[in-house]
């Protein structure tokens, strides 16, 4: 006999609501662990970015110039390795519903010294410290103060890109795109600091030579306009659009295969040529859509009025107003229009039997 209070109910329950309180402890623990997986790729940014400074400064005593273009090209490597773990964190954050305010100011932090400070002082090694010797000493140190002037700019445009990033909500370009895209407003520090370090890597490290010095100039306005494209307001894709986590046909995975083979063994082209299409994607849709409004609000021009007779036939009745104007309808029985072909009709025959004259003039 089942006692009043039935044991029996009270043990399955006791039972189910222990089971539930440690399923809830073991998903608190894994949630607590999931926090763990983005901030490694965060650390591994940072992490490139210590090593792109370290080998920066290396190759200004490394031994001979072989050695000094071998580390900086190292440091550039280790600029372009950091973007995808740039693009991952936060990617994973959101796909396992982990997000924080802690996640999201240490990740700034580590674009800060990985995309702001090595390819700053990437640029300033390889583009202005690295001019030869043999050139004008007062032109080289001059080249070499705006540089460096040039450089911190960078730096401080970067940083003011990511703060801007953090405290502006739904932040709008003033050019918007498609509706079904998102956008960056200004350029990523992550892609800025990715072209700095394509160049280097195109070039193998190597600085410019004796008689190249003059790239130095076109090098340090490459600097100053990818800080200006970090603070501006113009729209750069931002590919979040793109759902790895739906279904995808199996073409795509043929497909990235081979974009992932043609970036590691053709790095030096492949990476520049890539940095530079998206550098000058965001300048040409800034142009685009300035061209496009200005043609919208360009005033249209005047329609010209139509006229219902020959320009010599109202001079003319102008000049003689005793002769009275011809009967259309009388007119146009033995004359063509100016839009009627002579050979419309089905033969020549009819045509000149239809007319009183022939409509072509005597004096030919």
């Amino acid at each position: 006999m089942t006692p009043r209070g039935g044991w029996t109910g009270g043990g399955t329950g006791g039972a189910a609501h222990d089971a539930e309180g440690r399923a809830i402890a073991r998903a608190a623990r894994m949630r607590r662990g999931m926090y763990i997986l983005p901030s490694l790729f965060t650390a591994g940014s940072i992490g490139a970015g210590y090593f792109a400074i370290t080998q920066t400064i290396d190759s200004l005593t490394a031994a001979g110039n072989v050695g000094g273009a071998k580390n900086l090209d190292w440091a550039a490597i280790a600029i372009c390795f950091a973007i995808p773990f740039d693009a991952l964190d936060g990617r994973i954050a959101r796909m396992m519903n982990t997000t924080s305010e802690f996640g999201k100011e240490l990740d700034s932090l580590a674009d800060v010294i990985t995309f702001g400070v090595a390819p700053c002082l990437l640029a300033w090694v390889w583009g202005f410290h690295s001019l030869p010797e043999t050139m004008n000493p007062e032109l080289r140190r001059t080249i070499l103060q705006i540089g460096s002037f040039v450089c911190f700019l960078y730096l401080l445009c970067g940083a003011s890109r990511l703060a801007r990033f953090n405290s502006s909500n739904n932040a709008q370009p003033r050019n918007p795109g498609r509706l079904d895209r998102k956008y960056f407003v200004g350029m990523p520090i992550p892609a800025a600091a990715g072209m700095i370090a394509a160049t280097v890597h195109f070039c193998y490290g190597y600085a410019f030579p004796d008689r190249f010095w003059w790239l130095s100039v076109i090098w340090l306005a490459m600097v100053a306009l990818l800080g200006f494209l970090m603070v501006s307001t113009w729209r750069f894709w931002s590919g979040k659009e793109i759902n790895f986590s739906r279904r995808q046909p199996f073409q795509l995975l043929a497909v990235l295969a081979i974009v992932l083979f043609v970036l590691i063994r053709y790095s030096s082209g492949a990476l520049f040529f890539v940095a530079l299409v998206y550098m000058f994607s965001g300048i040409w849709a800034r142009a685009a859509y300035s061209w496009s409004r200005r043609r919208r609000h360009s005033p249209e021009p005047e329609e010209i009025p139509h006229r219902t007779a020959p320009a010599f036939t109202e001079s003319f009745l102008q000049q003689s107003p005793d002769v009275k104007e011809p009967d259309h309808e009388l007119w146009h029985r033995g004359h063509t229009t100016l839009t009627e072909h002579p050979y419309a009709h089905e033969s020549q025959q009819e045509y000149r039997a239809e007319n009183d004259r022939d409509p072509r003039p005597d004096d030919y």
